[in-house]
């Protein structure tokens, strides 16, 4: 990264925002020149508190820390944008995020539904990393009434039981040859999926990254030469 293209204020510092792999905001903090060349030397994050006025390391003594994928500049070169892999909570107070539960404009209105070429700008990693965020915010910041929060308080298995119960109704519906029953089934199946990850602390790219070593290691050929 050329730091010529950084510009940094009059108190050496750059906002960086630093946003999940799957898309969401996770934090604000400032760097100075020194705090992102460790950022680049490390691989993780490393801001300039502006109240202590030193260098810190995000996670450094909570464990949460951030693995760098991709750091970019904006168009006027004052502003980072830091996307990552966090690992736990970025929040200090313990939300995944520290802008969750935040909103200055809460009225109560539903989020829009993705419909026909929005939906499809939108990859099935991402749809499955958004909602899987939205198990981890769910499994740390407990709601009422949440059924999800009702998984994890019943525990691992409850949690196994519904997948059981959830694979033998998509193998139902399989046999019903009912494609809208299938999809709804399947569905649910993934969803209780999602939520055995989260409750291992394992996040959907660990699967997607074994998934794609056994790609590129061929290892799907032996279940392509089975006949059952």
């Amino acid at each position: 990264m050329d730091m010529n293209k950084v510009k940094f204020d009059q108190n050496g510092l750059v906002p960086a925002i630093v946003q999940e792999e799957n898309g969401q905001v996770l934090m604000l903090a400032y760097m100075n020149k020194e705090s992102l060349e460790k950022t680049i030397a490390t691989g993780f994050t490393c801001f300039f508190s502006r109240s202590r006025q030193s260098l810190w390391k995000k996670g450094e003594t909570s464990g949460n820390v951030q693995r760098v994928k991709e750091i970019s500049y904006d168009c006027d070169g004052d502003t980072l944008l830091v996307r990552v892999h966090q690992t736990g909570v970025a929040c200090h107070t313990g939300t995944y995020s520290c802008f969750s539960g935040r909103s200055l404009t809460d009225t109560g209105a539903k989020v829009a539904v993705l419909e026909g070429e929005a939906a499809a700008d939108r990859s099935l990693a991402e749809v499955l990393n958004d909602l899987y965020a939205v198990i981890k915010d769910r499994q740390l910041n407990p709601v009422k009434g949440s059924y999800t929060n009702y998984l994890f308080e019943k525990g691992q298995d409850k949690i196994l039981k519904k997948i059981g119960e959830e694979a033998a109704e998509t193998i139902i519906a399989s046999k019903n040859m009912d494609k809208e029953e299938i999809l709804y089934e399947m569905g649910d199946l993934w969803y209780h999926c999602l939520v055995l990850l989260a409750f291992h602390n394992i996040s959907p790219d660990e699967l997607f990254g074994e998934l794609l070593n056994r790609r590129n290691g061929g290892k799907y050929h032996r279940f392509e030469d089975k006949e059952n």
